[in-house]
């Protein structure tokens, strides 16, 4: 394909200037490498969304970015930029890039600049792709060479997504992308054997019959200021039908808004309820995770239930243990729905992570940014890991380290009710608060790329 190529001289040497209206299929990125001149030392690329903006560098952007390229021997460098808005200009900082950083949604922004000669090579390298072009290309640059955050706003766009976080966030599993995520995920799979970092699928399992247990399942509840939806959650777990014993453990994490008069009213009411209120003020969620299943009240498996939302019947936890039984499997992830708060649905609806299989889930899992819910896990390997007590990503983090080992059991129809609503944690996250939640995610994926790497020398 013919492209657009403008050279400008920036830093001493010679840079090619391409717009890029989609950069998805390797087409594309064959037409960029037919572009370059013999003598071209890098080549910007502003990538544009379909629906098209105006990217407006600052004077001294391309020179700036020439300079950090050559200082740092460079793939890539990337920049924090700012966003025109109807109401004025917003900074949007970026985030660093790290081993870990393979999802393939990474926001680069939408200025690079790209090491000409690493280019060529790793577009060499890319198969035919019709999706996943620019994720091919930026997993075959990273072989190549570093990727550099320069944290200075160097350009401005005008915003184009004005969705808020919590809409977001579930883009890639929506259905409609299936055959895009197959393709995503076919490459990744590609950069993994390429870094040493694929395993062979995983094929531990667990005896269901393992140690002593006062009950075989306890939902676990971490809970904070949720007077509004606690006790909906509390009864949802408690009118579960099952011919085994289970009980319902509700960590309490020093709630202030009337949270502990309800869950004491309960607990009065229903012995099966445990209040646990833990002596640390400082516990995150995973934190209270440890302090419910390390509890000597805690089942044989422990079952996830978030204070916001709701399990869909009567039956999901007599269905969640027959998996662990028949499956023999570490963990078990459920599928759910999303709703609003009066229980209607809302997009992108039921979330199945059909993306999962067994032969390549847990390779695949450190591609995604999540394994689903509700989440369920067998407690004796629980208890030998733990969760990191953070209050975002803790459940990711052990569902990397269980398939790493394990096998990890699904399922595909609707056990949960994943309640949308304006008090909702992540609803309305801030561009700071996004990017310590992606980046703290890419540090675990750069600890379990690394785990992997080690296991197959």
């Amino acid at each position: 394909m013919t492209m657009e190529t403008k050279i400008i001289q920036s830093g001493g040497v010679e840079v090619a200037c391409m717009a890029i209206p989609v950069l998805t299929s390797s087409k594309t990125l064959a037409g960029i490498v037919e572009a370059l001149p013999n003598g071209c030392r890098y080549v910007a690329l502003t990538l544009m969304p379909r629906n098209g903006f105006s990217v407006q560098m600052d004077s001294d952007s391309l020179s700036r970015m020439v300079r950090v390229a050559a200082d740092m021997s460079a793939a890539v460098v990337y920049s924090d930029y700012r966003e025109l808005t109807a109401t004025g200009v917003e900074r949007h900082p970026v985030t660093d890039y790290q081993p870990g950083s393979v999802r393939d949604d990474f926001d680069f922004g939408n200025l690079l600049l790209a090491d000409a000669a690493m280019l060529r090579r790793a577009v060499a390298e890319i198969p035919p792709c019709r999706f996943a072009g620019w994720y091919a290309l930026r997993l075959a640059l990273s072989r190549c060479g570093a990727f550099v955050r320069i944290p200075e706003m160097l350009y401005s766009v005008d915003r184009t997504d004005t969705r808020l976080s919590g809409e977001k966030q579930f883009d890639y599993v929506n259905p409609r992308n299936r055959e895009v995520q197959v393709e995503m995920e076919d490459v990744f799979t590609a950069h993994l054997r390429e870094i040493g970092a694929w395993l062979q699928q995983r094929s531990m399992l667990i005896d269901p019959a393992e140690g002593d247990f006062p009950v075989e399942a306890s939902v676990v509840i971490p809970v904070r200021n949720r007077a509004r939806t606690v006790a909906d959650a509390v009864r949802s777990a408690l009118r579960q039908q099952c011919e085994f014993p289970f009980n319902v453990i509700v960590v309490d994490n020093h709630s202030t808004d009337g949270t502990t008069g309800i869950l004491q009213e309960m607990a009065a009411a229903d012995d099966r309820l445990v209040h646990l209120i833990p002596q640390s003020g400082t516990l995150g969620i995973g934190g209270c995770w440890d302090l419910a299943v390390n509890d000597s009240r805690c089942g044989r498996f422990a079952v996830q239930l978030d204070s916001d939302d709701i399990y869909k019947d009567a039956s999901v936890l007599s269905h969640i243990v027959d998996v662990f039984r028949r499956e023999r499997c570490a963990m078990v992830v459920g599928s759910y729905e999303l709703v609003d708060f009066e229980g209607r649905a809302i997009p992108p609806g039921l979330i199945d992570h059909r993306e999962w299989t067994d032969e390549n889930g847990h390779n695949n899992a450190l591609r995604i940014n999540g394994l689903g819910a509700p989440r369920a896990f067998f407690t004796p390997v629980f208890r030998r890991i733990l969760l990191p007590d953070v209050s975002y990503g803790e459940d990711y983090a052990m569902g990397l380290r269980i398939s790493r080992e394990y096998r990890i059991g699904r399922i595909y129809e609707s056990l949960y009710l994943c309640r949308r609503w304006e008090g909702n944690s992540d609803a309305a996250l801030s561009v700071e608060r996004v990017n310590a939640n992606n980046c703290y995610k890419d540090w675990l994926r750069t600890c379990e790329i690394a785990a992997r790497q080690k296991i197959n020398r």
